[in-house]
């Protein structure tokens, strides 16, 4: 329910099973069958290709509707500090810290207050489904101010809130700064301003939650795909033997509470989560420009095309490399070829005999992309 309101290496993974960090211009690809290998006599391809994908279960492709984590959030204090609070720069902590001591019944005047052992801060939580008070939530407390350090801090008893302004939880506990104490990290990576407080919240009000709605339940895939979806309905109604199950986006397939759990939809759900299908794999290429990584999959193809990046050529077809690049005054120092339906494994494999650096990789295949010759999604990051 919801609450109202550079470069220093290139990896590569093979499809959802296999996979290999490969470090500057290395590229050592690794598949389970030789890729552009033909299927066995008899086979369509269709389903050599998913003889190759692994069985999953439908609990880990779908969700529940109606069945959802919500956001909580809070304004707190720090206390205990080292000199390390806020400022006087910052007027918040010092109305906040009057208005907690007059909770304590003391009133002060907040422009007698200089507490730089204190830090304003906002506190975050995430409230996961079916949560029952007294379950614990972890929290991440974040300074509002100017503290230079939340180390060694203690957050005070802090309500948080949902979207609709009801109180939820309440968090409390002394701050872990990840990393700030290791000494392999140098100072730069360390951020002290930004801490943490593992079963710091505890929940106080349960967020009511109902599975299923109009007699049926609806299960949301994470990721849509009418292949997927399609084999979710199948093996539901194979497994209830009835026609309870059916899907019309590819999102959201939708069930129908049999007679025998029109009183346990939970027993349902269970049922269904351990049934096992094979998820439909989208031809994607996925590029983090920034670090390097590459992730491929291996059933992507290449349609015939010439790409010439700098000094390497790569020619995908059935004609033999042509006798002189055009625009160029000689023969190209990295010259690659395959036949026409190669595979982004063959290219890998031909660019990596070729010594071909991994930005050198990225910008062909982004070429690749731009002339509509990638039989995949790219994705760049």
């Amino acid at each position: 329910m919801r609450l109202a309101g550079k470069e220093k290496g290139c990896g590569l993974l093979w499809g959802a099973a296999l996979g290999m960090l490969l470090a500057g211009a290395t590229f050592a690809p690794v598949e389970a069958q030789e890729a552009g290998a033909p299927a066995p006599e008899g086979t369509p391809a269709g389903q050599a290709q998913a003889m190759q994908a692994p069985m999953v279960r439908v609990g880990d492709l779908v969700r529940v509707e109606g069945l959802r984590p919500n956001q909580l959030v809070g304004m707190g204090l720090v206390v205990g500090l080292d000199g390390t609070g806020d400022g006087r720069t910052s007027a918040v902590h010092v109305q906040m810290f009057a208005n907690m001591l007059r909770n304590f019944g003391l009133n002060i005047d907040p422009a007698l207050l200089r507490p730089r052992n204190v830090a304003a801060v906002m506190v975050t939580a995430l409230l996961p489904p079916l949560a029952r008070p007294g379950d614990r939530l972890d929290v991440t407390v974040s300074s509002m101010g100017d503290a230079r350090s939340l180390a060694g801090g203690v957050l005070l008893q802090t309500p948080l809130t949902g979207a609709d302004g009801e109180v939820y939880a309440v968090a409390q506990g002394s701050l872990i700064l990840g990393g700030s104490t290791a000494r392999s990290l140098t100072r730069e990576r360390v951020h002290p301003t930004v801490g943490s407080i593992p079963s710091g919240a505890i929940v106080e009000r349960a967020v009511d939650a109902t599975v299923a709605q109009e007699g049926a339940i609806r299960l949301v895939l994470y990721d849509p795909d009418f292949v997927t979806a399609a084999r979710v309905v199948q093996a539901i109604n194979q497994a209830l033997g009835s026609p309870s199950a059916f899907t019309s986006d590819g999102a959201v397939v939708t069930v129908r509470l049999p007679r025998a759990y029109q009183n346990d939809p939970a027993a349902l759900l269970a049922r269904i989560e351990e049934l096992t299908i094979t998820p439909a794999i989208a031809a994607r290429v996925v590029i983090n420009e920034r670090t390097g990584t590459v992730v491929l999959g291996h059933q992507v193809r290449i349609a015939p095309v010439a790409v010439s990046h700098g000094a390497v050529r790569v020619q995908v077809g059935a004609q033999p490399a042509p006798a002189a690049w055009p625009g160029d005054l000689q023969q190209p120092e990295s010259h690659v070829a395959l036949l026409s339906g190669a595979t982004i494994g063959e290219l890998v494999d031909a660019l990596n005999a070729a010594a071909v650096a991994p930005k050198d990789l990225i910008a062909i295949l982004e070429a690749m992309q731009a002339a509509g010759a990638l039989y995949a999604r790219l994705e760049v990051q």
